[in-house]
């Protein structure tokens, strides 16, 4: 597959799209003085998901692959994946202010929001977004490991995104 190197911000969230911020008005870029800092950019492959060479390919709308991309960020921001071995990071004591998520605070406001995009696309469907959107599999081994007939994937999986587009408020 051919790679797609596309420059992204990188915040204390995550890595996000350039200009695209997080809503919260360019806060992000300002310290506590009102001293600008520094944007600090990355380069990442975009067309290392599943979504991203269906959508490449025409057989994921704009905003179904909006959706996918949207719950697997909050699936790594909530750090669902397993893990090999205990975390080590150091605990950060005397937080920001009280406007200001704390880490711990993000993550479970990012489950949170997983849970819910999961839960509104019914049951049955979990599987597919799961399998396809968050652990990176292909629809084919998706629907072999389901059980499901050849082709189906693509249907379902579009239905599951409609309902996580809905959940996240995507414009249609």
């Amino acid at each position: 597959m051919k790679q797609h190197l596309v420059q992204r911000e990188l915040t204390c969230e995550g890595i996000a799209p350039i200009g695209g911020g997080t809503g919260a008005g360019g806060g992000a870029a300002n310290g506590a003085s009102g001293k600008a800092r520094r944007r600090r950019t990355v380069t990442v492959n975009a067309a290392e998901s599943a979504l991203s060479w269906l959508h490449a390919r025409g057989h994921l709308s704009d905003r179904r692959f909006a959706a996918g991309e949207l719950l697997r960020a909050d699936w790594e921001r909530a750090q669902l994946a397993p893990r090999v071995t205990m975390r080590w990071e150091p605990v950060r004591i005397g937080g920001g202010s009280g406007a200001d998520l704390t880490p711990g605070e993000r993550q479970i406001a990012a489950k949170a929001r997983f849970d819910g995009a999961v839960a509104t696309a019914g049951p049955g469907l979990e599987d597919v977004l799961w399998r396809v959107v968050c652990a990176g599999e292909t629809l084919p081994l998706a629907e072999k490991a389901l059980g499901w007939p050849v082709r189906s994937g693509k249907l379902v999986l579009g239905l599951a995104l409609d309902r996580v587009a809905d959940f996240y408020r995507l414009a249609k």
